[in-house]
């Protein structure tokens, strides 16, 4: 049984999965009938992944956001979409790898489909910047949104970032306004958004191509204003304190459908999206149409009207 990358909470699984597949490769070698013990340990395997699955840590669901293996933007493109075509640049400084976008077919309704992408390997991460987007990236995105919004197609949105590129050239070129630009011209896109967090969700990395209609989150994906690692850091000095912050900044999914933040919460395989990434990819996509179906029967007005007030009320409390 070839090793998987696993996270420390994930020990105990890892190491009764790989006795049961040593079990088998015994019984085959010995031909020996051991198929009672083998069911025996795969139940108690089944069990130790709902009681660990089931009561994970605020910081464990971070970590399993970042899983070595957690599908990406470009995973979820060819897992549930067809026709595919992707466009470049953003027509005035140049191409940022750390964001895709083009057109597809979902189903059998056309998007426009734009996400951030990570590396799998260490080339890959250089590639793609980890994900961390330039002001050019920013700028291209919202190309596509324009582009879309001229041919009247919906955009679906997938973040997956641990916040915008924070170097000395991202600041020159502008990052922070071309943030800002995006979200104040997503505010006023006349077609339908849906955006999915389908892993990290950190700061203005994300509010930059974040705003919709509709926000949802896989289970097991984090949504914050500041990374716990960040947090930690600015308030105890100490980013060994990620735990905590992630605990005090309520990152989850559950706790920002409780928030009022996220609309809807997509559920995992058991063992987190990386586990099956096809059943993840259906669970999204059936999400996505369902929403779609709902906000293309809107009039172009009322759906503006409630894009700005769904933002508006976040953070309202009542005294």
């Amino acid at each position: 049984m070839a090793e998987r990358p696993f996270l420390e909470f994930e020990k105990p699984i890892v190491e009764l999965e790989k006795k049961i597949s040593d079990m088998k490769d015994f019984a085959v070698g010995e031909s020996l009938e051991l198929s009672g013990e083998i069911a025996s340990l795969e139940k108690k395997l089944g069990r130790l992944r709902d009681d660990i699955y089931s009561n994970l840590t605020r910081w464990q669901k971070v970590q399993l956001a970042r899983h070595p293996k957690r599908p990406y933007t470009l995973d979820y493109i060819e897992l549930m979409t067809t026709d595919f075509v992707e466009l470049h640049g953003d027509r005035g400084y140049g191409e940022d790898l750390a964001v895709i976008g083009g057109f597809a077919k979902l189903g059998d309704k056309k998007v426009l489909i734009v996400g951030q992408q990570k590396g799998r390997d260490t080339k890959e991460k250089l590639k793609r910047n980890f994900g961390m987007m330039h002001p050019e990236g920013y700028r291209k995105a919202m190309r596509l949104f324009r582009l879309a919004e001229k041919f009247g197609l919906p955009i679906v949105v997938l973040i997956d970032t641990p916040g915008a590129y924070p170097g000395i050239g991202a600041e020159e070129r502008g990052q922070a306004e071309a943030i800002a630009r995006n979200i104040l011209e997503m505010s006023r896109l006349k077609v339908p958004i849906v955006v999915i967090i389908i892993g990290e969700g950190a700061s203005g990395g994300a509010l930059g191509i974040g705003i919709g209609d509709k926000i949802m989150m896989l289970e097991y994906s984090w949504y914050s204003v500041i990374s716990p690692e960040g947090c930690a850091a600015i308030l105890w000095r100490d980013a060994a304190k990620a735990p905590d912050a992630a605990e005090a900044l309520k990152v989850t999914s559950s706790d920002l459908v409780d928030l009022k933040i996220v609309d809807r919460v997509i559920p995992e395989p058991s063992c987190g999206a990386h586990s099956n990434p096809q059943v993840t990819a259906d669970s999204v996509r059936e999400a996505i149409l369902e929403e779609l179906d709902k906000l293309e029967k809107l009039p172009i007005n009322e759906l503006l009207k409630a894009r700005v007030q769904k933002y508006r009320v976040i953070g309202e409390l009542d005294e």
